[in-house]
């Protein structure tokens, strides 16, 4: 098995009870919110009302999570305050560009440019802790796929969630697929996947930033390539 193969190996298997633990809070929310059963636990409001059941939480443990699993077997970053101060950025840089992106007025160059704000964002992850931000990111999609689809086929059959909620004011395309595009795949695949990324590098830095003199005094394990 290569090295390529071995650390790709490696991240799903660090990721794959998460993804599980994360498909299954999508479904029984989408099962909760078809059932309309009690608010403050589900929530058929667009945007999802602060409902507590939910998945945009979890990279605020999940980073850690990673970041701990992944020094302890002695993949750190370059340097903890640099972990942190660069997730911090791109918290602010991804946050920023949904708001260039999807802030009226609409339009396909805001789109662009809020789109490349995000991928900006996301990608600066790399250069301190590559494999944290490899391991976010594969987490991140693998947490966002499952929920663009049921965003898709709960736009298609009017189901009345919070998946086919359009946003107050929303004024954008009104045809399934380019509506679908622009609130359901462009969001998750982008801008969730991007606060997954930075959220979870930025709280997974401090976390281990506070647990340093711990893990260099813990044996190091296999090294695990960024």
């Amino acid at each position: 098995m290569t090295d390529k193969a071995t650390i790709r190996s490696s991240t799903w298997s660090l990721i794959l009870t998460p993804a599980i633990v994360t498909l299954a809070v999508t479904l029984l929310r989408l099962y909760g919110e078809l059932q309309h059963w009690a608010k403050p636990w589900f929530s058929n409001a667009p945007g999802g009302g602060s409902a507590i059941v939910g998945i945009s939480w979890l990279p605020f443990l999940l980073g850690p999570y990673f970041a701990m699993r992944l020094a302890s077997t002695g993949s750190r970053p370059a340097g903890n305050l640099k972990t942190i101060g660069i997730g911090l950025l791109g918290v602010v840089t991804v946050i920023g560009g949904a708001f260039v992106a999807f802030s009226p007025p609409y339009g396909l160059p805001k789109l662009i440019a809020g789109l490349l704000l995000m991928a900006a964002g996301t990608l600066l992850q790399f250069y301190p802790w590559p494999s944290l931000a490899k391991t976010l990111l594969a987490y991140g999609y693998a947490a966002r796929i499952p929920v663009a689809v049921v965003m898709f086929f709960a736009m298609r059959g009017n189901w009345g969630t919070h998946y086919d909620g359009l946003p107050p004011g929303y004024a954008g395309p009104t045809t399934l697929w380019k509506e679908f595009t622009y609130i359901g795949l462009i969001p998750q695949l982008i801008f969730w996947v991007g606060f997954t990324v930075t959220i979870g590098a930025f709280i997974g830095g401090i976390v281990t930033a506070a647990a340093r003199r711990r893990l260099e005094a813990a044996p190091a394990g296999a090294r695990a390539q960024g």
